[in-house]
């Protein structure tokens, strides 16, 4: 998801979304440990979609300052 559309939600969907890319990126780990991890890049993706949710949340909290 782009960063403008993540702009466009409120601060508790974007927690949601977070807490699900996390979710996301242990399930990928542990399938890359047992040697399982059928595409190595959804790795990466899932790490810039945490930055990016992680960045449009600090901008929101400083904004709200």
């Amino acid at each position: 998801m782009k960063a403008a559309d993540l702009r466009n939600k409120s601060e508790a969907e974007l927690a949601t979304e977070l807490t699900e890319n996390y979710k996301e990126q242990f399930k990928l780990r542990m399938q890359q440990a047992a040697g399982q991890l059928s595409r190595p890049s959804e790795v990466k993706r899932v790490r810039r979609e945490i930055a990016r949710i992680k960045t449009v949340l600090s901008e929101k909290q400083v904004a709200g300052k």
